[in-house]
């Protein structure tokens, strides 16, 4: 008998060859041996990601190789996949070890894209009739390994949420092949050379954020006034405020006329409301919290965040970084309470337990369901181990290992005094606050001292208050503030997350609504970073100092969807509502697929209508400015222009074959550099080229006679190699 494990990348691999008594490691698998677990061969192999993809539509018919709107629609007979070329050693060698196995666990990420990775492999090998188990774990830790395999589950009760996977997948697919080349050539026809990517997810985000650019630039500020008073008491003076905006000041003069206030006038402190107010600390992380957190506090990116989990949870020092769960089992925080001690050395901080039972705020089973929230593994580093780690790998880590601890220790405790000032029958208002016990907040003083920095500028800084006392006599001078209404803010990459997961509350359909506080509005927690970084390379969005800003050709697709289901999260709502259902076996991928046959049909109807009408001649007459980069060297006549695969001249038509090359050396080359070529005739100094022989190297990049070559820095060796206008290799 011979049992093939598959993992989903080697480093998970390794982490279940850990958990064996031995192993011996082979091109592209290991060879286990333990008899705790298993009876004959046992062999570890791994995928590298998805090694299986949907072909694209030129493999299946030669017309679909280029885009034509006579074309459309985009729609095989049967789907196949192909073996990623990258990729194709691995699979060959997972392929062969699956054609050899009696048994085959599953073990790639417990989700439905790791169904998916595995069940696609399996089928584009050929395997069939083969029994299948499936490796269900939230962490990588040698203990929870063993108890996975000690308790494997049946393969084929997975077999849903995999045709659930697949379904999205293809869905995605017909969306993303008809509909980016519908739009893209229709608003061609309106004299834009760009190319437009259109997504069930990315779609609507990119508009969520048009929809901000267009509240800032449609915002008109208004002026409007508050009252408030200056009060005196016998211990010392503080300012009250009337509850309430007025449009005018003239206003705010009839209400003090009606109270017959003057600017100075005696007063009574009426109330005193002295209340004790507590709050426990922030709910555990999953991976959008922890990633708008970063946002705000590092500015790190959402992708960078979820790289950085990625690599702790494969070190073993934190559990599964794709979790959508604030919440953890007994099971996890027994060892969190065991192991409390040595995580407070760990971070450098000591406070006595207030919280040793489970608290339903964190730990609540019916609120697990894949995997529970991101915490510490029962594994405790070495101070070797963290010493290694990068600036941010720390920064993350500490931030769940503090996240985690705030769950042990004591409420944040402090006194709200909120005081009542009768000023003639008029009431005024003052609120202080005092800190009576730090609590929780002690492990993150440094995040709150910036925290209360925000709220002064914001809100504005809560009032300091003398000793008072009820009915105490005080005199009241009147002070009248001008304001004026603030436009809202563009979003942060981190708040970006945040409007993604919460995008039900956009919607006015209640059933709509309700399918996406369940699902949690917009992407996965796994796709949502990547989903900012297609808007990037799409262009549609910038991000500047950490603030995203659609750009003109983002501004112009908004336009172009606008109205249309590809802009609504609805869309994702009607499909999840569905996809739940396949993957609870309670429908099949035929209904769904034949329902998103209709929308293509619908779309290639009703598009060219709609952008006929369209009003984007202006926006469009924007990005061909913006795409130009500067004179071209060739002709000497036409501009430089970002192609998408490289740059080249805007008189092509005309015949200038003028190009440059958009990557030399596995190194992209920026719009900035081309700038500096064209104008300069040399580039500043780009790090970290490489060459053939796979080494790192830095050099200047120059134009000459419309030849392209490196030139090195003095240290360096001499360019020997050239790159002439249009070539296939840049030879060093």
């Amino acid at each position: 008998m011979t049992t093939v494990i598959l993992a989903e990348k080697p480093s998970q691999a390794q982490a279940y060859i850990d958990a064996f008594k031995s192993a011996d490691k082979k091109k592209g698998y290991y060879v286990v041996r333990d008899n705790r677990y298993f009876a004959g061969e046992v062999i570890v192999t791994w995928a590298i990601g998805h090694l299986v993809e949907p072909v694209l539509p030129g493999h299946y018919k030669k017309e679909w190789e280029n885009w034509n709107l006579e074309h459309l629609p985009i729609i095989p007979d049967v789907f196949q996949y192909e073996v990623v070329s990258k990729k194709r050693t691995q699979y060959n060698i997972v392929k062969g070890l699956l054609k050899k196995a009696s048994e085959i666990i599953i073990a790639t990420d417990s989700g439905r894209e790791g169904e998916n990775i595995a069940r696609s492999i399996m089928k584009k090998a050929g395997i069939r009739n083969v029994p299948t188990k499936r490796l269900w774990i939230s962490s990588l830790e040698v203990s929870e390994v063993q108890k996975g395999f000690s308790s494997l589950k049946n393969g084929s009760d997975y077999i849903p949420l995999y045709n659930e996977a697949q379904a999205r997948q293809v869905a995605d697919w017909l969306v993303g092949m008809n509909a980016s080349p519908l739009y893209s050539l229709l608003l061609q026809k309106k004299g834009i050379r760009e190319t437009f990517s259109i997504g069930r997810v990315q779609t609507p985000t990119l508009y969520m954020i048009y929809k901000r650019k267009k509240d800032i630039e449609n915002f008109k500020p208004q002026t409007y006034f508050e009252l408030f008073s200056d009060v005196k008491v016998a211990a010392g003076n503080f300012t009250a405020k009337y509850d309430g905006r007025f449009d005018k000041k003239d206003d705010i003069q009839l209400l003090l006329n009606k109270h017959d206030i003057n600017e100075k006038q005696a007063a009574v402190i009426s109330k005193v409301d002295k209340q004790l107010k507590q709050t426990a600390s922030p709910k555990l992380h999953s991976l959008s919290t922890l990633q708008t957190k970063a946002n705000r506090v590092w500015k790190y990116s959402p992708k960078d965040v979820l790289k950085i989990m990625q690599d702790l949870y494969d070190r073993k020092l934190l559990t599964y970084p794709r979790t959508d769960s604030n919440y953890i089992t007994e099971h996890e925080f027994e060892y969190l309470k065991s192991n409390l001690n040595q995580y407070q050395k760990l971070a450098g901080i000591n406070f006595d337990a207030a919280f040793i039972e489970p608290q339903k705020r964190y730990v609540d089973s019916s609120k697990v369901s894949d995997h529970y929230a991101i915490i510490p593994t029962k594994k405790i580093p070495e101070a070797e181990t963290i010493n290694m780690l990068s600036a941010r790998e720390k920064n993350i880590y500490f931030e769940v290992l503090r996240n985690t601890l705030a769950m042990f220790a004591p409420l944040y405790q402090y006194e709200e005094t909120t005081v009542d000032v009768d000023v003639n029958g008029l009431i005024f208002q003052a609120k202080g606050k005092v800190e009576k016990e730090k609590g929780w907040k002690a492990l993150f003083e440094k995040e709150e001292k910036e925290d209360e920095e925000d709220s002064k500028q914001n809100e504005g800084a809560a009032v300091k208050l003398p000793p008072i006392q009820e009915g105490e006599n005080a005199s009241s001078e009147i002070d009248i503030k001008k304001g004026v209404t603030k436009p809202p803010k563009p979003f942060t990459e981190g708040q970006l997350i945040n409007l993604m997961k919460s995008a039900g509350n956009t919607v006015e359909d209640e059933k709509s609504k309700k399918i996406l506080k369940k699902t949690e509005g917009l992407g996965t927690e796994a796709t949502r970073s990547n989903i900012i970084e297609t808007l990037k390379d799409q262009k549609y969005i910038l991000v500047v100092k950490n603030r995203v800003e659609i750009t003109s050709k983002g501004e112009i697709i908004c336009q172009a969807v606008e109205g249309n289901l590809l802009s609504k999260p609805e869309m994702t709502a009607k499909w999840e509502e569905y996809l739940q259902k396949i993957g609870q076996g309670k429908a099949d991928q035929a209904g769904f697929i034949q329902g998103i046959y209709k929308f293509i049909n619908h779309l290639i109807e009703e598009v060219p209508k709609t952008i006929s009408s369209a009003n984007i001649e202006a926006k469009i007459e924007s990005v061909k400015k913006e795409s130009l980069i500067g004179l071209c060297p060739g002709c000497k006549k036409g501009q430089i222009q970002d192609k998408g695969k490289l740059y080249g001249c805007n008189e092509y038509q005309n015949g200038c074959e003028f190009t440059l090359p958009k990557k030399i050396c596995n190194k992209t080359i920026s719009k900035t550099n081309i700038e500096q070529i064209l104008t300069k005739g040399k580039t500043g100094l780009i790090k970290g080229f490489i060459s053939k022989s796979e080494k790192k190297f830095d050099a200047y990049l120059k134009l000459d006679n419309q030849i392209l070559s490196f030139e090195f820095p003095p240290a360096a060796k001499k360019a020997k190699g050239k790159y002439k206008s249009k070539p296939k290799t840049f030879k060093k």
